[in-house]
């Protein structure tokens, strides 16, 4: 009331630790005097990463000036853990719940800042670590700011970014009477679901349909086959893969049959591109003819690939966010949350980095192989117009895996890995034993005789 600003950062409370039961009580008391005081109260509970925190006053009523706003400031710069730091900056955010259960995000690589009316909570999420600020009753205002730290990842190696919030708190009888909860713990979507507030979506699981499949499928069954301790968590991969293929492999089998389709009617196809090469409209058109009698189409191929983009994009979500791979290792990686080493290079190369990984590697080198079974029998068809060259995706395809990997967790890349494996193993089998290219030209022949 006499015009003086307090920061109570550059104040000395008085501490007293007392318990209640099991609970810890700590007390930070700032003292006017005994009768009059600003009390910060933590009650600390055994096995819980959750934190009760109340701001309190008692006879401040006449040395408060309740006509200006009163700021809470909570900041943080947020210091690397992971062994790349421009890896755990890509999940380093902070999120926020606002409005009775939106949630939303402050720019990732950039300096942002915002201002939200409703915040029910905020959270400064570092990759597999969170510090999250609930509040009992909603912030009317926050005014959020991000600011990257990191502009070169070989100088700017000892923090991610730093965040802060200020929210101005509201007096009852010009008195604090403040109920809010720290949280303090890992970025685990099995520990957040424990608490209220909806606190598991600060976890990055993905948007819409991705997120769905990370939560309700990816989540609990990678949780189940690690539940009973038997097998590693790199062996845990390998299985939740082969699952996967399984599931996926009607999908395989109908894009594999698509190709065939396309095989037997080469000759045909080619017949017409000599037949009309002076005429390309002519050449479309009886082209989609052939196509249309035969019950095939170039892009039918497509449609099954496209189904598996969903499980694809859940996967690259899922693995950089799994808390349980954090530290695991398995054969030569020491961190299946991060990447693997088995080279360090004396120079950094643009988009690869310092080191060499080897699970992108032999992920490369299996996606170039499955890349050849699929696009293979496309590429020797002249192409047609508006197909894409698929000769060059077959090389970009394993050259973006190797170079955008390196720096990856190792738990993804392995996934690719054996993936790929599994889905060439299933091509062949289909190829081999299941679909017979004589039966499909049979069938071919009849759909061409009907009206």
């Amino acid at each position: 009331t006499d015009s003086r600003i307090l920061n109570t950062k550059d104040l000395t409370f008085q501490p007293t630790v007392t318990k209640n039961g099991e609970n810890t009580i700590v007390s930070m008391k700032l003292k006017v005097s005994e009768a009059k005081l600003l009390e910060y109260r933590y009650v600390i509970k055994p096995n819980d990463y959750m934190v009760d925190f109340t701001i309190k006053s008692q006879g401040l009523n006449n040395t408060i000036n309740g006509s200006q706003a009163i700021n809470l400031d909570w900041s943080q710069k947020t210091i690397r853990h992971d062994q790349s730091v421009s890896y755990e900056n890509r999940y380093t955010r902070l999120t926020y719940q606002h409005d009775g259960g939106k949630i939303d995000k402050l720019a990732q690589a950039s300096e942002d800042e915002e201002t939200e009316a409703d915040v029910q909570w905020l959270s400064f999420r570092q990759h597999f670590f969170s510090s999250i600020l609930v509040a009992d009753k909603p912030f009317k205002s926050v005014a959020l700011t991000s600011k990257d730290l990191v502009e070169d990842d070989e100088i700017d190696t000892l923090f991610t970014k730093q965040f802060s919030a200020k929210t101005a708190l509201a007096l009852s009888g010009n008195e604090f009477n403040e109920n809010l909860k720290l949280f303090y713990g890992p970025t685990d979507s099995k520990v957040l679901d424990k608490y209220e507030h909806n606190l598991e979506e600060s976890i990055p699981f993905g948007w819409g349909i991705f997120g769905w499949i990370n939560r309700y499928v990816f989540i609990p069954f990678f949780a189940f086959i690690t539940s009973f301790g038997v097998v590693s968590y790199g062996v845990a991969i390998i299985i939740m893969t082969i699952v996967v293929r399984i599931v996926l492999s009607p999908v395989t089998y109908k894009s594999y049959l698509s190709q065939a389709k396309m095989k037997v009617l080469k000759p045909e196809i080619n017949e017409l591109n000599e037949k009309y090469k002076d005429n390309p409209m002519k050449k479309q058109q009886e082209t989609m003819k052939l196509y249309s009698k035969a019950g095939a189409s170039p892009m039918s191929g497509c449609l099954p690939a496209l189904m598996q983009l969903p499980v694809f994009y859940a996967l690259f979500q899922f693995f950089p966010s799994a808390f349980q791979l954090r530290q695991k290792s398995f054969l030569w990686a020491d961190d299946l949350s991060s990447y693997d080493t088995i080279a360090e290079l004396p120079f950094s190369i643009p988009f690869y980095g310092d080191h060499v990984s080897l699970f992108p590697i032999l992920a490369s080198v299996a996606i170039f192989f499955y890349m050849t079974m699929t696009t293979g029998q496309t590429m020797q068809q002249n192409s047609q117009p508006g197909m894409p060259n698929m000769k060059f995706i077959m090389y970009l395809s394993p050259l973006l895996m190797l170079f955008f990997f390196n720096n990856y967790a190792s738990g993804l890349s392995l996934y690719y890995f054996i993936s790929n494996l599994i889905t060439i193993g299933i091509m062949l089998v289909i190829k081999n034993v299941i679909i017979d290219e004589d039966k499909i030209h049979a069938k071919i022949e009849a759909n061409k005789k009907k009206p």
